[in-house]
Parts: C-alpha cells; structure tokens; sequence
C-alpha cells in the first residue's frame, strides 16, 4: 500500500468498478457527454428502486437510461434490488458480516480513500445496540484533493513567535454550512504547515490529525490516501476528544487538526489542548460567528479568547468563498 496514487480521476479509477456494468456503462457514457463535470462530481448515490443520482458541486441530476435499454421513472436509470447486492458484495469483498462493525458508523472506506455511506432498514439489539439490517441505499463520496486552496489564507493566520523570530499559525476556527470548503481547506492546511514556508519564516511542523470520520486524510488501512503534508499523524476514526489527548500525551504535535467541533466534550478536548502549548486548527458548523457564539456547547469556547481567528466560508461565488477572516473578540 502506498501514500500516493496515480493522477488519475478517482471517479473512474477507484468508484466505477465497485458498480454492476448498466450502471458503470451508463456513468462512463453521461461522463462522456459531460466532460465539464467530470471534475466537479462530488457524490454517487444508489437508492434501491430509484433513478441513480450523480452530485456535483452546483447540484445533482439524475442519470438517463442508455440508448437501447429499458427506460423506467421517466427515463431515468433505476437501481435495482440485484444492482444494490452486488455493489454491496463488490464494496464488502463479499465479507459483509466480517464489515459489521464499520458499518455500525454508517459508512465503509474503501481504496482511494473514498467513503461509501449506507442507509436502510435498522435493528436494535437488546443491548441497546443499533446495527444496518438491509441496505437499501448506497452514497459513494469522491475523495477529491485541491492543493493550493490554503496558499493565500495561511499567511494571514501566522503569528511571530518573539523569542524565535519564527512564525506560528494562530488557533483558528473555520466556521461554515455543509458544503462550504471547509475540510478541503483544512487538508491544504495540514500540507502547508508540514512543508514549512521559509519565505514566511514558517518552519515545518509536526502536525497531528483527528480524522473522526475519515475525510481529511481519507486514510484506507491507516495509510492517508490525500497529501495532508509529510509531518502528518493521523487517528483515523478516531473520536475527536480522546484523539486530541492521546496526540498530546504521544505525539508532540506543533499543531493538531480536527473537522466539525459538534458536542461538550469535543470543546474541552480543544481547550484542554490549546492549554498545552499547541495551535488548534479545527471546524464547525455555522452561518457565521455569531451563529457559533449562540451555541451552548461553542459559545464558552469562543468567548473565552480560546480561538485566537475565525474564518468564515460560504458558496456565494463558489465552494471556499471566505466571508470573514480576522482575530475573534
């Protein structure tokens, strides 16, 4: 297993295998009639009974039967039962039960990188457990890097360090709606810090990553699948707030990167961090500042002067447009 793969589209060369061959076919034939989306597709989803979709950065459509074949729902491609079992085999390696417990957090990783989301009918075990029973739907997320989307930002969050000379980059808070940029932006972040920017007096760091769900590193077997730097340690499916103490107690990390602070114990693990001596980068869900300042469990966390920046993104003129960015009050 190694850390780089060729630059080839991920849809094409990791995704498309894992679908029975009417529906393989019929995404490579929309892709060739689409090239100007090929590189923006986001997600794939199958839903047993209905029309395949395909997501891409301005929206969605649904895929159109092939010339020659059986058109239902209007013309659309349905995902069949048989379609939904066998990308199911095809995903699991035909080990569906050896998979259980990944499948408990509703998602598979598989080469690439790329996530597999399920959904379908669920039990509920006596100890209180919940497992996926049936699945019925499947969503496979493309694992897309975009190197240099974080060249111009970083510089504005270093701070000179006065006994060194060097720089450090500040304990930021990217705040944004789902879809927004923001795990892209921390992955072109963790490259940075990394490399080291000399230019900007901006040595190398070590830099530490809790990756809870797998989308920062999109790590497959432990291994990072997207270029979060040559400094990086990853805990991939790790929960947030005891993968920021163990990096602290282990690792010695210079920076420690997390995506979407959601609970109590996620903003303590922050803070407790923060105490220790290192730069928190780290994300969350929001409209913008005064939205995370409402919430109960991120309120005390920002108020307190914890964060030092707050960068806030929408997708008013695209995925990563940068609202606010300035120190917080």
């Amino acid at each position: 297993m190694t850390l780089r793969r060729p630059a080839e589209d991920p849809l094409e060369r990791d995704i498309l295998p894992f679908f029975p061959e009417r529906i393989r076919d019929a995404i490579s034939e929309w892709l060739a009639r689409n090239p100007h989306l090929k590189d923006t597709i986001i997600e794939v989803r199958l839903r047993k009974g209905l029309p395949v979709c395909i997501v891409h950065r301005e929206g969605d459509v649904l895929l159109p039967g092939r010339n020659g074949q059986a058109r239902r729902d209007g013309g659309y491609l349905t995902a069949s039962s048989e379609d939904i079992e066998r990308t199911l085999a095809l995903v699991t390696d035909c080990s569906y039960y050896a998979l259980e417990n990944e499948f408990s957090g509703g998602y598979i990783t598989i080469p690439g990188g790329h996530r597999v989301g399920l959904s379908g009918q669920m039990v509920s075990w006596g100890d209180g457990e919940i497992k996926l029973r049936e699945v019925s739907g499947l969503n496979f997320r493309v694992a897309r890097e975009v190197k240099g989307v974080a060249e111009d930002l970083v510089p504005r969050l270093l701070k000179t360090e006065d006994r060194t000379g060097f720089r450090r980059i500040a304990s930021t808070l990217i705040i944004s709606p789902p879809g927004c940029g923001k795990t892209t932006l921390l992955r072109d972040i963790c490259r940075i810090l990394g490399e080291g920017r000399p230019g900007l007096s901006l040595p190398p760091s070590q830099v530490g990553i809790v990756d809870e769900r797998s989308e920062i590193a999109a790590s497959f077997g432990g291994v990072p699948q997207l270029d979060v730097g040559p400094r990086a340690d990853v805990l991939d499916r790790c929960p947030k707030a005891r993968g920021m103490i163990m990096l602290l107690r282990s690792m010695a990390p210079r920076v420690i990167v997390t995506d979407e602070i959601g609970s109590e114990e996620d903003a303590r693990a922050v803070a407790l961090a923060l105490c220790g001596g290192v730069s928190v980068i780290a994300s969350c869900h929001g409209q913008d500042l005064e939205d995370v300042r409402a919430r109960p469990h991120s309120s005390w966390l920002v108020s307190s002067g914890y964060f030092e920046m707050a960068v806030v993104l929408s997708r008013r003129k695209g995925p990563g447009t940068i609202e606010y960015l300035g120190e917080i009050w």
